[in-house]
């Protein structure tokens, strides 16, 4: 497996409340769709809105891929949260370590996990790496208090 880190990404409430928030993907849906438009950056409008929600998954387009579902399958409140790929090309896990600082505010760092052979590990690295922190950098707009 190759593993793709974010930077610890700051964020402005508790970790309980992160935890909350992105642990109930109902909950993040409303939270996605309260998001003002003009925080979401121009290149990336697109792929947010074309996110779907249920209750146990998130659905996204992953380019050649197509569209990517990951489901929701271990939480440790409040400071994990996993989400494996379902039905793609290759074992996959996404990874959320939500670091409390204060009692409002914490840090989440975004990782994934991904089974690829050895040699394509560097073409898709850089993509990856980027990704990880734009979904980081995602994270920290979000509205979560309330």
């Amino acid at each position: 497996m190759a593993e793709y880190k974010s930077e610890e990404t700051p964020i402005k409430a508790s970790a309980e409340a992160v935890f909350k928030k992105l642990s109930n993907l109902e909950g993040l849906k409303e939270m996605l769709d309260r998001v003002p438009q003009e925080q979401v950056p121009d290149d990336q409008r697109d792929l947010f809105n074309q996110v779907s929600i249920t209750a146990d998954t998130i659905s996204f387009p992953a380019g050649s891929v197509g569209q990517l579902t990951l489901q929701l399958t271990e939480t440790i409140v409040p400071t994990f949260i996993r989400f494996e790929g379902v039905g793609a090309p290759v074992a996959m896990a996404l990874m959320l370590h939500i670091r409390p600082s204060t009692e409002v505010s914490c840090s989440v760092q975004v990782v994934i996990d991904l089974a690829i052979p050895a040699m394509l590990k560097p073409m898709i690295s850089g993509p990856l790496n980027k990704m990880t922190e734009q979904f980081a950098q995602m994270l920290s707009k979000l509205p979560f208090d309330n």
